[in-house]
């Protein structure tokens, strides 16, 4: 069951994703020049998960999808939900065909119990992409804020506000969670784009990420 809900204020295109018209195929003659990447942004949660899908070239910056998944229906139960995120993240994937991923890492929590199960959203949210062929890359939200507003303290409306003003578009003020994703995206973009900018860690396989993050094993 698909629960995630679109925020742009275009018309969605089908019941539950808003997902924008196909564009035209590109001639063959001129691939090569107008190929975009096309990255996913997540921002893992243990009751609400972030996601947005991002087109990318250097001249512009298309959002094909943005929403939240909620498992508030699923109860208390972890594993149900770690299981409904992967598979969550998974559909995505095989909707959309991303080739990268970025994702915003834990923060830190006084709880260590919630950070735990934030650590392990994030994880299987990981392993999703990782299992499709995803390059993946971790941002801390200090960095994430500070490529998209320039301060790294920014507030979760600030980010939505300058999101709004960088790609001409309005989104709804209800689920920062998604367009904490979209920055997570855009982050990324401008990282691969500039090697200027600093400050993602990336990982070539799922080994490679648990060696550093042992405590992800689910």
């Amino acid at each position: 069951m698909n629960t995630s809900k679109p925020l742009s204020d275009r018309p969605a295109t089908s019941a539950t994703r808003n997902l924008r018209n196909p564009q035209p195929e590109t001639p063959y003659l001129y691939a090569m020049e107008t190929k975009k990447t096309r990255i996913l942004g997540i921002d893992p949660g243990t009751n609400v998960l972030g996601f947005a899908i991002i087109d990318a070239d250097k001249k512009s910056i298309d959002v094909l999808e943005i929403g939240v998944v909620t498992f508030a229906h699923l109860g208390s139960e972890q594993t149900v939900k770690l299981r409904y995120i992967f598979e969550q993240v998974q559909d995505l994937i095989r909707q959309h065909k991303p080739t990268e991923m970025a994702i915003e890492q834990p923060f830190y929590a006084k709880n260590p119990q919630s950070m735990l199960k934030l650590g392990r959203a994030q994880g299987v949210a990981i392993a999703a992409g990782m299992v499709n062929g995803l390059a993946t890359t971790e941002y801390m939200p200090k960095k994430i804020k500070s490529a998209v507003t320039g301060n790294g303290n920014a507030s979760k409306e600030q980010v939505a506000g300058m999101l709004e003003n960088i790609l001409h578009t309005k989104f709804s003020e209800k689920y920062f969670d998604a367009t904490d994703a979209l920055a997570a995206a855009l982050c990324h973009w401008y990282q691969s784009s500039n090697a200027a900018l600093k400050g993602g860690k990336s990982y070539s396989g799922w080994k490679a990420f648990l060696k550093d993050n042992p405590d992800k094993k689910v």
